[in-house]
């Protein structure tokens, strides 16, 4: 059941209008301190855009015609009004209806899952261990030595042979080191050591080099090259940058926290290196501030912008 919002069906509409307003892109020091000074004005006020930007992260990845109105359409007063529904009734209409039209349900039901910045080890016997990194789901069928890996990301350390079945493709290890990612349209796969057979619909089985990443679609594999420094840092709750854009640094950082973690254009090419605990995002946050022209602003816990320095 959905809690009832603790705040009125106007003040809903002003934390509308602000969201609004920070997603255009051009959020000027003057828009800042207004929106600060609404916030301030009242605890309602607080209450309503905080739960407006939880319900603002819990959209994405949702399919529903009321969520993809909220969050793609382009600035009207028909995506104003998608999002005030959506805030004054929690999301859960649009959830639920995502679900039972798509596929996060799979997910939610799975063998094992992870929550946001949370990692998790599940041994599979005989020395094989599993692990899933943030966000992550998948299924495991012992008998069949048979892993489905439904979202996010895992690392398998197997001595047995094991199939690894993602979105796009089949993979069948003969004991091996790998790491596998999903993503929307594609999965990344890093070979440490062992034997892998990579299966398409599209193309004959092909092993993999060791090693070597790559991806693969269902009707394509791209080129392998050399694991970069990030490849499996994540199990030992790490992210590496070498020479990394601070555009993508701040991606794969977001990850492992909860809210919007923003890149300002004009800071996005800067270049990142060094080795950053993944349980403490505030603290990388704050590292940045020192090594880079940047600034964090904190509009709450949940937003989150790097922007250049004054």
């Amino acid at each position: 059941m959905n809690r009832v919002p603790d705040f009125s069906s106007q003040v809903a509409e002003q934390a509308v209008h602000w969201l609004l307003e920070m997603q255009q892109g051009t959020f000027t020091p003057r828009q800042q301190q207004a929106l600060q000074q609404w916030l301030d004005a009242h605890s309602e006020h607080r209450r309503a855009w905080e739960h407006i930007q939880r319900v603002n992260q819990r959209l994405r990845g949702v399919s529903s015609p009321l969520a993809h109105a909220a969050l793609n359409a382009p600035p009207s007063a028909g995506r104003r009004q998608a999002l005030k529904l959506l805030v004054l009734l929690g999301a859960g209409s649009a959830l639920t209806w995502g679900m039972r039209e798509h596929t996060p349900l799979p997910a939610l039901l799975a063998d094992y899952r992870s929550p946001v910045g949370q990692r998790r080890k599940i041994s599979l016997g005989t020395g094989d261990q599993l692990q899933l990194n943030t966000a992550s789901a998948a299924d495991v069928d012992g008998s069949q030595r048979l892993i489905r890996l439904l979202e996010g990301e895992m690392l398998l350390n197997a001595v047995q042979a094991f199939e690894v079945r993602t979105a796009q493709g089949v993979l069948k290890t003969q004991g091996a080191r790998l790491n596998v990612r999903q993503f929307a349209d594609r999965t990344q796969v890093a070979l440490f050591e062992g034997r892998v057979e990579l299966t398409t619909n599209d193309r004959a089985p092909m092993l993999l080099p060791v090693a070597r990443q790559l991806s693969f679609s269902a009707t394509a594999v791209s080129e392998a090259t050399p694991l970069d420094a990030n490849s499996g840092a994540w199990t030992d709750g790490m992210l590496v940058a070498a020479h990394m854009r601070l555009g993508d640094f701040l991606d794969e950082l977001s990850r492992y926290r909860r809210g919007q973690l923003n890149c300002a254009a004009t800071v996005a090419d800067l270049l990142i290196s060094g080795t950053y605990p993944l349980d403490d995002s505030e603290r990388i946050l704050d590292v940045l501030k020192i090594s880079l022209p940047v600034k964090v602003r904190r509009f709450t816990r949940y937003w989150v912008t790097v922007e250049a320095k004054a």
